[in-house]
Protein backbone atom coordinates (compact mmCIF):
# COMPACT_ATOMS: atom_id res chain seq x y z
CA UNK A 1 0.00 0.00 0.00
CA UNK A 2 1.01 3.65 -0.41
CA UNK A 3 3.28 5.31 2.13
CA UNK A 4 2.08 8.81 1.19
CA UNK A 5 0.47 11.12 3.73
CA UNK A 6 -2.90 10.96 1.94
CA UNK A 7 -4.63 7.74 0.83
CA UNK A 8 -4.23 7.23 -2.91
CA UNK A 9 -6.97 5.77 -5.05
CA UNK A 10 -8.22 5.37 -8.60
CA UNK A 11 -11.50 5.20 -10.48
CA UNK A 12 -12.43 2.14 -12.58
CA UNK A 13 -13.59 4.51 -15.34
CA UNK A 14 -9.95 4.48 -16.42
CA UNK A 15 -10.84 1.09 -17.95
CA UNK A 16 -14.59 0.47 -17.83
CA UNK A 17 -18.05 2.00 -18.19
CA UNK A 18 -20.51 1.14 -16.83
CA UNK A 19 -18.69 -0.02 -13.70
CA UNK A 20 -20.41 -3.32 -12.99
CA UNK A 21 -19.62 -6.04 -10.48
CA UNK A 22 -17.66 -7.83 -13.21
CA UNK A 23 -15.66 -4.68 -13.99
CA UNK A 24 -14.83 -4.25 -10.31
CA UNK A 25 -13.75 -7.87 -10.16
CA UNK A 26 -11.27 -7.10 -12.93
CA UNK A 27 -9.96 -3.77 -11.59
CA UNK A 28 -9.77 -4.13 -7.81
CA UNK A 29 -7.13 -6.88 -7.64
CA UNK A 30 -4.90 -4.93 -10.02
CA UNK A 31 -5.23 -1.69 -8.06
CA UNK A 32 -4.34 -3.57 -4.90
CA UNK A 33 -1.37 -5.22 -6.54
CA UNK A 34 -0.03 -1.88 -7.71
CA UNK A 35 -0.22 -0.50 -4.18
CA UNK A 36 -3.29 1.74 -4.15
CA UNK A 37 -5.03 2.34 -0.84
CA UNK A 38 -8.59 2.90 -1.99
CA UNK A 39 -10.96 2.99 -4.94
CA UNK A 40 -13.87 5.12 -6.09
CA UNK A 41 -17.01 3.16 -6.97
CA UNK A 42 -19.17 4.83 -9.63
CA UNK A 43 -22.88 4.01 -9.59
CA UNK A 44 -24.18 4.84 -13.03
CA UNK A 45 -27.30 2.68 -12.79
CA UNK A 46 -28.79 1.43 -9.54
CA UNK A 47 -28.54 -2.21 -10.60
CA UNK A 48 -24.93 -2.13 -11.83
CA UNK A 49 -23.70 -3.73 -8.59
CA UNK A 50 -24.93 -4.82 -5.19
CA UNK A 51 -23.18 -3.47 -2.08
CA UNK A 52 -22.95 -6.85 -0.39
CA UNK A 53 -21.13 -8.37 -3.37
CA UNK A 54 -18.80 -5.39 -3.80
CA UNK A 55 -18.03 -5.41 -0.08
CA UNK A 56 -16.63 -8.92 -0.54
CA UNK A 57 -14.49 -7.77 -3.48
CA UNK A 58 -13.16 -4.89 -1.41
CA UNK A 59 -12.37 -7.22 1.47
CA UNK A 60 -10.50 -9.60 -0.79
CA UNK A 61 -8.48 -6.77 -2.36
CA UNK A 62 -7.71 -4.90 0.86
CA UNK A 63 -8.85 -1.64 -0.74
CA UNK A 64 -10.98 0.89 1.12
CA UNK A 65 -14.04 2.41 -0.59
CA UNK A 66 -13.07 6.07 -1.06
CA UNK A 67 -16.46 7.25 -2.31
CA UNK A 68 -19.51 6.28 -4.29
CA UNK A 69 -19.50 8.46 -7.41
CA UNK A 70 -22.90 9.78 -8.48
CA UNK A 71 -23.51 10.04 -12.22
CA UNK A 72 -25.82 12.61 -13.80
CA UNK A 73 -27.12 11.66 -17.27
CA UNK A 74 -29.78 13.75 -19.06
CA UNK A 75 -32.68 12.37 -17.02
CA UNK A 76 -31.24 13.44 -13.64
CA UNK A 77 -31.69 17.06 -12.59
CA UNK A 78 -32.46 18.99 -9.42
CA UNK A 79 -32.87 22.47 -10.92
CA UNK A 80 -34.84 24.09 -13.72
CA UNK A 81 -36.85 20.94 -14.32
CA UNK A 82 -40.19 19.29 -13.52
CA UNK A 83 -41.20 17.84 -10.12
CA UNK A 84 -41.14 14.25 -11.36
CA UNK A 85 -37.52 14.58 -12.51
CA UNK A 86 -36.57 16.11 -9.16
CA UNK A 87 -38.17 13.17 -7.34
CA UNK A 88 -36.43 10.59 -9.53
CA UNK A 89 -33.09 12.34 -9.03
CA UNK A 90 -33.54 12.57 -5.26
CA UNK A 91 -34.41 8.87 -5.15
CA UNK A 92 -31.26 8.05 -7.12
CA UNK A 93 -29.08 10.17 -4.84
CA UNK A 94 -30.62 8.55 -1.76
CA UNK A 95 -29.78 5.19 -3.31
CA UNK A 96 -26.17 6.37 -3.72
CA UNK A 97 -26.12 7.34 -0.04
CA UNK A 98 -27.48 3.95 0.97
CA UNK A 99 -24.92 2.18 -1.20
CA UNK A 100 -22.10 4.23 0.36
CA UNK A 101 -23.37 3.40 3.84
CA UNK A 102 -23.55 -0.30 3.02
CA UNK A 103 -20.04 -0.30 1.55
CA UNK A 104 -18.59 1.71 4.43
CA UNK A 105 -17.68 4.54 2.05
CA UNK A 106 -17.61 7.94 3.76
CA UNK A 107 -18.76 10.00 0.80
CA UNK A 108 -21.05 10.35 -2.20
CA UNK A 109 -19.28 12.63 -4.68
CA UNK A 110 -20.17 14.10 -8.04
CA UNK A 111 -22.07 16.87 -9.84
CA UNK A 112 -25.24 16.10 -7.91
CA UNK A 113 -27.18 19.12 -9.19
CA UNK A 114 -27.88 18.76 -12.90
CA UNK A 115 -27.10 16.62 -15.93
CA UNK A 116 -23.55 16.73 -17.25
CA UNK A 117 -23.55 18.64 -20.53
CA UNK A 118 -26.65 20.68 -19.69
CA UNK A 119 -26.03 24.42 -20.01
CA UNK A 120 -28.17 27.53 -20.12
CA UNK A 121 -27.60 31.25 -19.68
CA UNK A 122 -28.52 32.91 -16.37
CA UNK A 123 -28.45 36.47 -15.15
CA UNK A 124 -27.59 37.19 -11.52
CA UNK A 125 -31.16 36.90 -10.27
CA UNK A 126 -31.78 33.70 -12.22
CA UNK A 127 -28.58 32.18 -10.84
CA UNK A 128 -29.56 33.08 -7.29
CA UNK A 129 -32.96 31.47 -7.85
CA UNK A 130 -31.33 28.34 -9.27
CA UNK A 131 -29.09 28.07 -6.21
CA UNK A 132 -32.10 28.46 -3.91
CA UNK A 133 -33.92 25.74 -5.85
CA UNK A 134 -30.85 23.52 -5.59
CA UNK A 135 -30.65 23.97 -1.81
CA UNK A 136 -34.35 23.18 -1.47
CA UNK A 137 -34.12 20.02 -3.57
CA UNK A 138 -30.84 18.84 -2.02
CA UNK A 139 -32.10 19.26 1.54
CA UNK A 140 -33.98 15.92 1.73
CA UNK A 141 -30.94 14.10 0.34
CA UNK A 142 -28.68 15.85 2.84
CA UNK A 143 -31.01 14.83 5.69
CA UNK A 144 -30.89 11.23 4.47
CA UNK A 145 -27.09 11.41 4.27
CA UNK A 146 -26.87 12.72 7.82
CA UNK A 147 -28.96 9.81 9.08
CA UNK A 148 -26.72 7.37 7.15
CA UNK A 149 -23.46 8.89 8.39
CA UNK A 150 -22.40 9.75 4.82
CA UNK A 151 -21.10 13.09 3.52
CA UNK A 152 -21.98 14.57 0.12
CA UNK A 153 -19.23 16.16 -1.97
CA UNK A 154 -20.55 18.49 -4.67
CA UNK A 155 -18.28 18.70 -7.71
CA UNK A 156 -18.10 21.90 -9.76
CA UNK A 157 -17.52 21.13 -13.43
CA UNK A 158 -16.00 23.11 -16.28
CA UNK A 159 -18.02 25.50 -18.42
CA UNK A 160 -18.48 22.99 -21.24
CA UNK A 161 -20.14 20.45 -18.93
CA UNK A 162 -22.39 22.73 -16.87
CA UNK A 163 -23.33 26.39 -16.51
CA UNK A 164 -24.50 26.04 -12.91
CA UNK A 165 -21.42 25.37 -10.75
CA UNK A 166 -17.99 25.98 -12.28
CA UNK A 167 -15.93 27.43 -9.44
CA UNK A 168 -15.34 26.90 -5.74
CA UNK A 169 -16.85 30.31 -5.06
CA UNK A 170 -20.08 29.47 -6.89
CA UNK A 171 -20.30 26.13 -5.12
CA UNK A 172 -19.88 27.73 -1.71
CA UNK A 173 -22.64 30.20 -2.60
CA UNK A 174 -24.92 27.38 -3.73
CA UNK A 175 -24.37 25.36 -0.55
CA UNK A 176 -24.79 28.29 1.86
CA UNK A 177 -27.13 27.31 4.67
CA UNK A 178 -26.81 23.55 4.16
CA UNK A 179 -25.05 21.76 7.04
CA UNK A 180 -21.30 21.98 6.58
CA UNK A 181 -20.68 18.72 8.43
CA UNK A 182 -22.77 16.79 5.88
CA UNK A 183 -22.23 18.50 2.53
CA UNK A 184 -19.14 20.11 1.03
CA UNK A 185 -17.03 20.27 -2.10
CA UNK A 186 -15.37 17.70 -4.33
CA UNK A 187 -12.35 19.18 -6.08
CA UNK A 188 -11.22 17.86 -9.47
CA UNK A 189 -7.95 19.18 -10.89
CA UNK A 190 -9.21 18.86 -14.47
CA UNK A 191 -12.15 21.21 -13.92
CA UNK A 192 -10.37 23.58 -11.53
CA UNK A 193 -7.50 23.97 -14.00
CA UNK A 194 -10.00 25.31 -16.54
CA UNK A 195 -12.13 27.45 -14.25
CA UNK A 196 -9.89 28.74 -11.46
CA UNK A 197 -7.09 31.26 -11.92
CA UNK A 198 -4.94 29.32 -9.43
CA UNK A 199 -5.25 25.78 -8.15
CA UNK A 200 -3.76 26.65 -4.74
CA UNK A 201 -6.03 29.69 -4.39
CA UNK A 202 -9.08 27.54 -5.16
CA UNK A 203 -8.03 25.08 -2.46
CA UNK A 204 -7.50 27.91 0.04
CA UNK A 205 -10.99 29.23 -0.71
CA UNK A 206 -12.51 25.78 -0.23
CA UNK A 207 -10.62 25.11 3.02
CA UNK A 208 -12.83 23.52 5.63
CA UNK A 209 -15.38 22.38 3.04
CA UNK A 210 -13.26 19.93 1.01
CA UNK A 211 -14.76 16.46 1.29
CA UNK A 212 -13.19 14.60 -1.64
CA UNK A 213 -10.46 15.22 -4.25
CA UNK A 214 -10.00 13.78 -7.75
CA UNK A 215 -6.78 14.25 -9.67
CA UNK A 216 -5.59 13.89 -13.25
CA UNK A 217 -3.42 15.79 -15.71
CA UNK A 218 -4.61 18.96 -17.40
CA UNK A 219 -5.55 16.79 -20.43
CA UNK A 220 -7.33 14.22 -18.21
CA UNK A 221 -4.35 11.90 -18.46
CA UNK A 222 -1.64 10.83 -16.01
CA UNK A 223 -1.08 13.10 -12.99
CA UNK A 224 2.37 14.65 -13.23
CA UNK A 225 2.68 14.28 -17.02
CA UNK A 226 1.40 17.79 -17.49
CA UNK A 227 1.70 21.48 -16.73
CA UNK A 228 -0.26 21.71 -13.47
CA UNK A 229 1.14 23.33 -10.32
CA UNK A 230 1.25 20.09 -8.35
CA UNK A 231 3.56 21.35 -5.57
CA UNK A 232 1.32 24.34 -4.96
CA UNK A 233 -1.88 22.31 -5.18
CA UNK A 234 -0.74 19.55 -2.82
CA UNK A 235 0.78 21.98 -0.34
CA UNK A 236 -2.48 23.93 -0.31
CA UNK A 237 -4.48 20.75 0.35
CA UNK A 238 -2.31 19.77 3.27
CA UNK A 239 -2.28 23.33 4.57
CA UNK A 240 -6.08 23.37 4.44
CA UNK A 241 -6.13 20.33 6.71
CA UNK A 242 -7.40 17.92 4.07
CA UNK A 243 -6.53 14.32 4.92
CA UNK A 244 -8.93 12.47 2.67
CA UNK A 245 -8.10 10.46 -0.45
CA UNK A 246 -6.60 11.61 -3.72
CA UNK A 247 -8.24 9.54 -6.44
CA UNK A 248 -7.04 9.39 -10.04
CA UNK A 249 -10.01 9.85 -12.35
CA UNK A 250 -9.54 9.40 -16.07
CA UNK A 251 -11.37 7.73 -18.90
CA UNK A 252 -10.76 5.37 -21.79
CA UNK A 253 -11.06 6.29 -25.46
CA UNK A 254 -11.84 2.65 -26.21
CA UNK A 255 -15.35 2.65 -24.70
CA UNK A 256 -17.83 4.45 -26.96
CA UNK A 257 -20.21 5.58 -24.22
CA UNK A 258 -17.66 7.05 -21.84
CA UNK A 259 -15.43 8.45 -24.60
CA UNK A 260 -18.30 10.54 -25.92
CA UNK A 261 -19.53 11.53 -22.45
CA UNK A 262 -16.06 12.68 -21.34
CA UNK A 263 -14.92 13.98 -24.77
CA UNK A 264 -11.94 11.64 -24.82
CA UNK A 265 -11.10 11.37 -28.51
CA UNK A 266 -7.60 9.89 -28.26
CA UNK A 267 -5.56 7.74 -25.88
CA UNK A 268 -4.28 9.84 -22.97
CA UNK A 269 -1.26 7.64 -22.17
CA UNK A 270 0.66 4.69 -23.57
CA UNK A 271 -1.94 2.47 -21.92
CA UNK A 272 -4.79 2.81 -19.44
CA UNK A 273 -2.69 0.94 -16.89
CA UNK A 274 -0.01 3.61 -17.30
CA UNK A 275 -2.41 6.33 -16.17
CA UNK A 276 -2.87 4.46 -12.89
CA UNK A 277 0.64 3.17 -12.26
CA UNK A 278 2.59 6.25 -13.35
CA UNK A 279 0.06 8.48 -11.61
CA UNK A 280 0.44 6.52 -8.38
CA UNK A 281 4.23 6.71 -8.58
CA UNK A 282 4.09 10.47 -9.19
CA UNK A 283 1.74 11.13 -6.30
CA UNK A 284 3.88 9.05 -3.97
CA UNK A 285 6.90 11.16 -4.90
CA UNK A 286 5.04 14.44 -4.71
CA UNK A 287 3.40 13.91 -1.32
CA UNK A 288 5.28 13.91 1.97
CA UNK A 289 5.11 10.82 4.16
CA UNK A 290 4.81 12.85 7.37
CA UNK A 291 2.92 16.08 8.16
Amino acid sequence: MSSALLPLGANPWIWHSPVTYEALGDVLPRLSGWGFDCVEIPLENVRDWEPSAVTKLLGASGLAPAAVIAVMPPERNLVHTDPRTVQVTQDYLRHCVDAAHDLGAPTVAGPVYTAVGRTWRMNRAERAAAYEELRENLAPVVAHARDAGVRIAVEPLNRYETSLLNTVGQTLDALAGLPEDVIGIALDTYHQNIEERSLPDAVHRAAGRIVHVQVCANDRGTPGADSLDWPGFLAALLGAGYRGPLCIESFTAHNDAIAVAASVWRPLAASQDTIATDGLAFLRRALPTTP
